[in-house]
């Protein structure tokens, strides 16, 4: 795995920079901070090349090292450089203290904060907090974070935006809401989903040139998904291949009004290759979903029991788009459950399974922070999106998808997986109904669950992302449709 897809924790991330600092490649924490600052400024100057004004904004701790060598490399570059410091320098000591020193030797200007600074600044940089913080932003702290943030200035943040929890991604109290963040050594868990993924824009990786020896002495806490590593996943399919060999997945929900989301999700079974694809749904629908999508069987069913035949023929069951919570809805989801086969769970599946807990470890259930919510009984899903997700596996079984910004996929063992890819054009109706017919039909192809899970939701973020080449805004669920297909499908 390459290291641009491993995610840590901070306290995996302190190991790694301890170990770092004794090896010969890198000689002492000190070095270490210099080629941290090093790296940012590289950073700088390759992203805001004509930038002439800078304002670094300073924390008392190594975050703030960090930001007192850019600040001496861009004054050495001739760049008009004002640090404006937050806390009380006198309380540095290390290597931070050390590189305070040299930049104020060198004629480096430092100030005590003012926000109307930042005003002529062209570029600010965050060197406030670094994984360190675990408590709330509050204070003449929080009203530095808001100053940079009301600046018209583009931000360049340092390991992490001032304010992200690094575990997690949760904002504590208030949040710098960077332009584009140069991280160092290890990924952070927290760049990477819910509102951390949102204030972080562009994210640059720097590894310092740390030594492969030293993160062989270190576990992962996660991975993002890799986008050839999960098309590899797909086997290519035999010259001889007919229907038969690639399942069939029968589709069950659409109560009256709410035919479109079994429609969405049977096309997208089709689109990723399932052999067959069956729709139960209310008689109301059965017309329209065979006028859009003649290659899909649909089904009228009334009675639940009338879902039993169909049961039979499936290989994998998609419960729960538009299938709601009224009698029918309960009946239809109770007969969908004496299934044993590979199954997933989405929509109103999941709410009516949060009412009556069970477990199956075949199955893969893909709530979003609502549902998830519902699944665990009122606990704040956004606060810690990787718990929750591992929270939701264990209650349940199988393995938990849990959308949103940096989707994380928790299988019953081992780490999350989180996917990078997609864009907000996805917040829009029925994207999670494709989704489940998306993953529905990689189970049908004989992908096992979390494989099933991992290789969809890293297929339809970047069919989003194809989709959304002209503009997120407006993005339907079935733009999506071209880019599942043979041809354009991104495979």
């Amino acid at each position: 795995m390459r290291l641009e897809h491993i995610l840590y924790s901070r306290e995996q991330l302190r190991r790694l920079d301890r170990l770092a600092a004794t090896t010969t490649e890198v000689g002492s924490s000190l070095a270490l901070m210099e080629r941290a600052g090093a790296a940012a400024y590289r950073c700088l100057r390759l992203r805001w090349p004509a930038a002439r004004r800078l304002c670094v904004v300073a924390g008392i701790g190594n975050n703030a090292g960090d930001g007192y060598v850019v600040a001496r490399l861009a004054q050495a570059d001739g760049i008009d450089v004002t640090v404006l410091q937050l806390g009380d320098a006198t309380r540095f000591q290390g290597d931070a203290l050390t590189v305070f020193e040299r930049y104020r030797a060198n004629g480096g200007l430092v100030v005590e904060f003012d926000p109307e600074r930042l005003t002529s600044s062209e570029l600010i940089v965050d060197a406030l907090f670094g994984i360190g913080l675990d408590r709330p932003v509050t204070g003449a702290w929080l009203q530095a974070v808001r100053a940079v943030n009301a600046a018209k200035a583009p931000v360049l943040a340092l390991d992490i935006p001032s304010g992200v929890q690094a575990d997690t991604g949760a904002v504590l109290g208030g949040v710098v809401k960077a332009t584009a963040t140069v991280t160092f050594i290890g990924l952070k868990k927290g760049l990477y989903t819910g509102a951390g993924s949102a204030c972080a824009g562009d994210i640059v990786f720097a590894s310092l040139g740390v030594p492969e020896s030293v993160y062989s002495q270190v576990p992962i806490a996660g991975r993002l998904l890799d986008a050839a590593e999960c098309r590899a996943r797909l086997a290519p399919r035999p010259r001889d291949a007919h229907k038969g060999l690639f399942g069939h997945v029968l589709v069950v929900g659409g109560e009256l009004g709410m035919g479109g989301a079994v429609r969405m999700a049977s096309e997208a079974a089709l689109r990723i290759g399932a052999g067959l694809v069956t729709v139960a749904t209310r008689g109301a629908h059965v017309t329209a979903v065979l006028a859009a999508r003649p290659e899909a069987m649909c089904f009228a069913i009334e009675d639940a029991e009338q879902l039993a035949p169909l049961l039979e023929r499936a290989s994998v069951v998609v419960v729960g788009p538009g299938l709601g919570q009224t009698a029918w809805s309960k009946a239809v989801w109770q007969k969908a459950l004496t299934f044993s086969g590979p199954m997933l769970v989405d929509a109103d599946g999941l709410n009516l399974l949060a009412r009556q807990p069970i477990m199956r470890d075949n199955w893969v259930l893909t709530p979003h922070p609502g549902e998830a919510k519902r699944l665990l009984g009122g606990e704040d899903v956004q606060a810690d999106r990787y718990a929750a997700a591992a929270h939701i596996s264990r209650r349940y079984g199988g393995v938990c998808v849990l959308k949103g910004a940096g989707t994380v996929v928790q299988g019953p063992t081992g780490d999350a997986a989180v996917c990078y890819a997609g864009n907000p054009g996805m917040a829009s109706a029925g994207m999670g109904d494709v989704l489940s017919g998306v993953i529905g039909g990689l189970l049908a192809q004989g992908l096992a669950p979390e494989d099933a899970a991992e290789v969809g939701v890293q297929l339809h973020a970047e069919a989003a992302d194809r989709a959304a080449v002209r503009g997120e805004r407006g993005l339907l669920a079935t733009d999506l449709f071209p880019y599942f297909c043979a041809s354009e499908c991104p495979l």
